[in-house]
């Protein structure tokens, strides 16, 4: 029997059909590709920023929407790479890290008064040497909160770095690091790329324990997926360290000896002097002096890094974009951090309730609301390429 039907890739009347494309609005975002990505660099600022306004505030309301922001970012524009996959490994370390603080805290005490008692564990009795240290005992409503409170800002801490993992890509990072960062920066990137690398590993390994009709839960099967995983990041890490060695890494050119001790003292000079300027920032005696000790550390650590440069011979091609999505990205982030900064000085009760006594945390609006500009690289930011399967479902 013969089909009846049109052929494929022609209309009812045999004329070929001719594909029709979306015409993207000019408000919209465009698909990434090489030529227009957006920084890497922008991605770190911009979950850095989240960080320290998450450090700012115990507030479990506004933690809750720093989580919700980074996580809608992430879910709108992270692509399908193997990094991409470590957002909800860190979420989970989260969740960890939080019911680890609340264990520490029945076991071992808490400083935090209270009054309303909820159960009472066995006290190990202690020397007088351990005087200050308890072990079980009774436990409070009060100093429980005050363990969430403060394992969810850790935890918050750890969502937004987990965020910039990612979202941003790490060989796109390491190269545009200065050349006097470089071998430093080579540490770093094998170093963050681990995690999600192993992640991606592990979903493999289960994917493929599940098609041969295997069981992927239990202690068994996590010790028999865990040597593969294990065997797969040494054998990447060799093959890091031939491709490295082949490439001619650390390789440095010849430069006169006072260009070295001149940036050996810029670099030292400018790192003192960071360390000084922030301290005089976060003391409230110190905040006069602090700013131009800091701005003057910068100027002299960036004039140590121009130098130190001089000494790599490697070339870059195609570098990396600094533009105006790149801008608009880190600037939301940075925006978030100031402004919350400034918030908690305003409205210190607001940001850091109090546990005793114990009340329920109220939600402040304006600085909710400044949370919610961390929600602009969602718009701003390139969007991911389709997949064939999402096009063919289009």
């Amino acid at each position: 029997m013969t089909p009846t039907g049109p052929a494929p890739g022609r209309a009812a009347n045999g004329t070929p059909r001719v594909p029709t494309y979306k015409k993207a609005r000019p408000w919209q975002a465009p698909e990434s590709t090489r030529a227009n990505a957006l920084h890497a660099g922008a991605w770190w600022i911009w979950a850095l920023g989240l960080a320290t306004a998450a450090s700012r505030t115990t507030n479990p309301l506004l933690l809750g929407l720093i989580v919700g922001v980074a996580g809608y970012v992430v879910a709108a524009r992270r692509t399908d790479a193997p990094w991409a996959r470590s957002y909800g490994a860190f979420v989970k370390l989260g969740l960890f890290v939080i019911g680890l603080r609340l264990l520490f805290s029945m076991l071992l005490g808490s400083p935090i008064p209270g009054s309303h008692t909820l159960f009472t564990l066995p006290e190990l009795p202690l020397p007088a040497r351990a005087q200050g240290i308890r072990l079980g005992g009774r436990v409070t409503a009060e100093q429980l909160v005050f363990a969430f409170y403060d394992g969810a800002k850790l935890a918050t801490l750890l969502i937004c770095v987990g965020a910039a993992n990612a979202l941003a890509n790490p060989a796109r990072l390491l190269k545009s690091l200065p050349a006097a960062l470089y071998e430093v920066g080579v540490a770093v990137v094998v170093a963050m790329t681990f995690a999600p690398n192993m992640v991606a590993d592990v979903v493999r390994l289960r994917a493929a324990r599940r098609l041969r009709g295997r069981p992927t839960g239990g202690v068994k099967a996590v010790l028999q997926i865990g040597l593969p995983v294990l065997e797969g990041a040494l054998e990447r890490s060799v093959a890091i360290a031939a491709s490295m060695d082949a490439r001619g890494y650390g390789r440095t050119a010849q430069v006169p000896a006072a260009v070295r001790h001149t940036t050996n003292a810029l670099t030292l000079g400018g790192l003192l002097g960071i360390c000084a300027g922030t301290y005089g920032l976060l003391a409230a005696e110190g905040a006069a002096y602090g700013l131009p000790i800091l701005f003057a550390g910068l100027v002299l650590a960036l004039a140590g890094l121009r130098l130190g440069g001089r000494r790599s011979i490697r070339t870059r091609y195609r570098p990396d974009r600094w533009g105006p999505r790149s801008w608009l990205v880190a600037g939301s982030g940075a925006a978030v951090a100031a402004l919350l900064i400034r918030a908690a000085s305003l409205d210190p009760e607001g940001l850091r309730p109090g546990v005793v006594p114990l009340v329920a945390p109220g939600l402040p609006l304006w600085p909710a609301a400044v949370i919610l500009i961390g929600l602009l690289p969602a718009w701003v930011a390139p969007g991911p390429a389709p997949t064939p399967a999402k096009e063919a479902s289009q």
